[in-house]
């Protein structure tokens, strides 16, 4: 299921014959992942890939009842046209074209030699081919890829004309031999596009362009002098680091949405500038960065680290009056979390002043334990007493813990 939105009739150039009616399944995806507010945001990772893979199977199902694998120029510009024209009738954007460099010569042979769904399958082994593609396995393609180098092997011999792949002149190094090669993989997609039902072509195509696209960091890291300066001595104060380090992320997430294997690559391309740079700690391990920060999906931590600090309080409080003085042990570690949460909300002026409140009632967990646990050994009765005691104090600081959280907050 897809959402629905606003929907008008598309005005068609009536030039494209084609049943669109048989890929409404394959239009409706398409517009959805392309939708406009979300289209500039995931244009490599969703969208692109999903246009691409539509324009293979358009291909496919236009070539299908005259033994073509490609468009001539003429029908490619009008159909082009009007599958431009029915995606943003969906509700996609109509900055497509744009967004993903397309063209009407997609849907062509353009350089390509090989035309025909009969030549293709007289210099092809067509068997090797679609049993390698026929079911792409997402986890394993990436590693260890079954179906990219099946799409290359036959790309390059039909650009050859079917001449040795090896041996073949025409294939070279140079820039028009690697567009050649290029022009012929659309073909191959155009010929699988064919022979595989439309979900299972769309999946594999889809498959291909996340190994592709995971390759690489689509982030732009300036200069991080700002990091650098925080974190780059070894006495550098941990709030101060933490919140310049959050404040640079923040503004990198921003730019586009990243998968989690881009993001991957973020952190160690950023990590290596930081390190060259001279900042020498895990300052990821010690400011707790994981791979949502570097994507778009990490701009709600503000509101994550909120909903932690009402968790630790909340937490702290039960343990308190709880008299296990195991959990009380664990607590004084959520003091610390609470503190650099806090930090991230409050800025350095106003933690310093409330810095004292936090080590203060720190130093109070400290010395509840350290009582407790030698009054372990005696009576009942007196071990009571002391938790009594506790609780008492507990009474006094909660108040004002709930009343400095107020207003920090």
């Amino acid at each position: 299921m897809y959402p629905n939105y606003t929907s008008y009739d598309p005005v068609l150039t009536g030039k494209c014959h084609v049943n669109f009616s048989a890929l409404s399944y394959m239009m409706d995806k398409t517009a959805s992942d392309c939708s406009i507010p979300l289209a500039p945001l995931v244009a490599d990772v969703i969208c692109c890939p999903q246009v691409n893979s539509l324009m293979n199977i358009f291909q496919a199902t236009y070539g299908a009842g005259n033994n073509t694998l490609v468009l001539n120029q003429a029908s490619a510009n009008a159909c082009f046209s009007d599958v431009m024209s029915i995606l943003a009738s969906k509700g996609a954007n109509t900055n497509i074209p744009e967004l993903c460099t397309l063209r009407p010569s997609n849907l062509t042979d353009a350089s390509c030699p090989v035309k025909d769904i009969s030549t293709f399958e007289k210099i092809v082994n067509v068997s090797k081919l679609l049993d390698a593609c026929s079911d792409v396995d997402p986890l394993k393609e990436c590693c260890r890829p079954v179906c990219q180098p099946a799409i290359v092997e036959a790309a390059v011999h039909i650009s050859s004309g079917g001449a040795n792949m090896f041996g073949s002149s025409s294939i070279s190094g140079s820039d028009a031999g690697i567009n050649v090669v290029s022009d012929c993989k659309g073909v191959v997609h155009s010929w699988l596009s064919m022979k595989l039902s439309s979900e299972e072509s769309n999946t594999a195509f889809r498959v291909l362009s996340g190994c592709k696209v995971n390759k690489v960091c689509p982030l732009e890291f300036d200069d991080p002098s700002s990091v650098v300066k925080a974190c780059g001595k070894a006495s550098s104060s941990t709030p101060s680091c933490c919140g310049a380090l959050h404040s640079y992320i923040a503004t990198r997430q921003k730019q586009i949405f990243v998968t989690n294997l881009q993001a991957i690559n973020c952190a160690t391309m950023f990590g290596s500038m930081l390190q060259k740079a001279g900042v020498s700690n895990d300052i990821y391990e010690l400011c707790d960065i994981d791979l949502k920060d570097f994507s778009l999906q990490g701009m709600d931590r503000r509101h994550d680290n909120f909903a932690m600090a009402i968790i630790i309080i909340c937490s702290i409080l039960v343990t308190l009056r709880s008299r296990n003085v195991i959990a009380c042990i664990a607590c004084r570690a959520n003091i610390w979390k609470l503190r650099y949460l806090i930090y991230l909300f409050v800025g350095n002026t106003i933690y310093i002043s409330f810095y004292s409140f936090m080590f203060l009632l720190e130093s109070l967990l400290s010395f509840y334990i350290t009582i407790t646990l030698s009054l372990c050994q005696q009576t009942e009765k007196t071990l009571v007493m002391a938790v009594g005691i506790s609780r008492t104090g507990i009474g006094i600081l909660a108040p004002l813990l709930f009343f400095a959280t107020a207003i920090t907050f």
